[in-house]
């Protein structure tokens, strides 16, 4: 794994996300209820940012919303939890260091049904 720093912890609002452009991918940081993920910042079924969307727990499960049609996708797995989107959308490994918000964009986690 080549994890790489993409931002400072304090830079992602809590609750709420963070746009990272990357050299060949944009990626959402999102922290919530104390967690950090990484997800690509892009909707599945419509290219979209996520981070435009709303960051919430839905049943359980942390999510964030795409701002255009409303589906939601599971942070940890990348599955959309409800339409219009049918597709999962790649989520990263993150690791916090002190400040530093450390993600791996070379190994994408399969995505899974929790």
């Amino acid at each position: 794994m080549t994890y790489e720093r993409v931002c400072a912890l304090s830079e992602v609002p809590e609750e709420g996300s963070l746009r990272i452009e990357l050299a060949d991918i944009d990626v959402a940081v999102v922290q919530l209820d104390g967690e950090v993920y990484a997800i690509q910042d892009v909707c599945s079924h419509a290219d979209v940012p996520l981070t435009d969307g709303d960051v919430d727990d839905v049943d359980g499960a942390p999510t964030i919303e795409c701002a255009l049609h409303g589906s939601c996708f599971d942070l940890r797995t990348g599955q959309p939890t409800n339409l219009p989107a049918t597709e999962p959308v790649p989520v990263y490994p993150v690791r916090v260091e002190g400040d530093d918000v450390l993600v791996d964009v070379d190994a994408p986690l399969a995505a899974t049904s929790i």
